[in-house]
């Protein structure tokens, strides 16, 4: 009894040791609104490319009823905000990211983005989507207002799924659930490490190239062992691996197929060639090069991080901002993405703002982090841009939202919701103006 006594302790002290990492307890998810609501006066941005002056959004039961000029608001008792001189647009979307799954990535115990082995497709995301991390609301204030959660580590790493990010729990928070596998696919490309020597570190021996194309081949094997499962009848005990991937056959789900070069994503195309699934890329900083190929294959791209050196030496030094744009005139399907460890999404606006100042126009940069997004990730019906029948996902800001010398959120709503834009870099603001009398 007493070791278990002392066992109980030690656990109590190590959750209220990490709690302050995780929960902010004076922030809340905004309680439902079923009525009417108008923002008026505003500079709308549709998300489609289309912008209205002096518009008005009208939203029922968390849903856009009405986007236009001259729309008339009811006397009755509705809820009614006055933009006037600011811009309105969709809530903005990550495509890829890790957040709520890792909170201090050099703290193992906030961290629960992986598992072991190398082909798990079982592995769902979802479940271990933390509400309560305070990194969520540090997004939030920038726009973004929806995310697509996805598992690290392995070859086939697992299922992602989008949610939307003012929730108390990861029930709540699902938008579209189990919407996509992620294969983390082998390099192709190796570049000797001048300092392996140095650090100590030692490849394994043999070639590195040749090891990678064994692995691809495991997937794909693992692939057509799904393919036969699924066409078993009478099947008694079910395979949890080859039952997560039946969605890819019948393109339900997406396959997320991670690369960069050239010669990976040949390998990507080989997949749609051979199983028909519905590909994307995510990095394909070298996606501009086969443009052609990834229009004809219908193959979208997610850029992963735009503000980065260039893959070869050979490359432009602007080459990741002038990506997008090359991919616009070839008419391939792409979103920007915001992967940096250090931002954590944050910078999402301001990396499209980059590839509008390289060529993209800034409808085009806005669209790529919305509508774009959300086409990719299969959630255009739902959310993207501000139209009639969408979820009233909407952000409000004083300046372009795509400029950070300018952008300032002011409101921003989830489903008609509106929801609280504090967190903790606005509260340790306000303490230290407090200490030093700044107010």
């Amino acid at each position: 009894m007493q070791i278990k006594n002392i066992a109980t302790f030690f656990a109590v002290m190590l959750l209220a040791a990490l709690m302050p990492v995780f929960a902010q307890d004076d922030i809340y998810p905004a309680k439902p609104y079923n009525g009417l609501l108008f923002i008026k006066n505003a500079t709308i941005h549709i998300g489609n490319g289309q912008v209205v002056e002096n518009g008005t959004i009208e939203v029922n039961a968390g849903k856009i009823v009405r986007v236009g000029k001259d729309i008339a608001i009811p006397a009755d008792d509705v809820k009614v905000f006055d933009a006037k001189g600011k811009h309105v647009y969709p809530g903005l979307i990550l495509s890829v990211s890790n957040l709520g799954l890792v909170e201090v990535p050099t703290v193992r115990a906030t961290s629960d983005v992986q598992e072991i082995g190398t082909i798990n497709p079982s592995i769902r995301s979802i479940v271990a989507y933390n509400t309560d991390s305070k990194i969520i609301n540090t997004v939030r204030s920038n726009g973004v207002l929806l995310a697509n959660i996805v598992p690290d580590g392995g070859v086939i790493s697992g299922s992602s799924s989008v949610v939307q990010l003012d929730a108390w729990n990861w029930e709540d928070a699902a938008y579209k659930m189990d919407a996509g596998i992620h294969f983390r696919m082998p390099a192709l490309f190796v570049r000797p490490n001048p300092f392996a020597a140095f650090l100590g570190n030692t490849a394994p021996a043999g070639d590195p190239v040749k090891r990678s194309l064994e692995q691809i081949d495991q997937v794909k094997a693992t692939l057509r062992e799904a393919q036969a499962y699924g066409k078993q009848t009478g099947v008694k005990e079910t395979n949890l691996k080859m039952q997560a991937m039946q969605g890819l056959f019948t393109r339900k789900q997406k396959f997320y197929i991670h690369c960069d070069v050239v010669k990976e994503m040949l390998v990507a195309i080989d997949f749609v060639k051979e199983f028909n699934l519905d590909v994307v890329i995510v990095g394909g900083s070298e996606s501009w090069q086969i443009a052609d190929l990834l229009k004809k294959y219908n193959i979208p791209v997610i850029l992963n991080q735009m503000h980065s050196l260039p893959t070869l030496p050979d490359d432009d030094v602007d080459q990741p901002y002038k990506t997008a744009v090359l991919l616009q005139k070839a008419g391939v399907l792409y979103a920007i993405n915001d992967e940096d460890g250090q931002h954590r999404g944050k910078n999402l606006p301001f990396n499209a703002g980059t590839a509008a100042a390289y060529g993209l126009s800034k409808e085009e940069a806005l669209s790529a982090i919305t509508l774009n997004a959300a086409k990719i990730l299969g959630v255009s019906d739902r959310t993207g841009s501000l139209e009639a029948g969408k979820d009233a996902n909407i952000v409000v800001s004083e300046g372009d939202i795509l400029d950070m010398r300018s952008s300032i959120v002011t409101m921003a709503f989830i489903q008609g919701r509106q929801i609280d834009l504090n967190n903790k870099h606005t509260q340790l603001n306000e303490r230290y103006k407090q200490k030093y009398s700044l107010k």
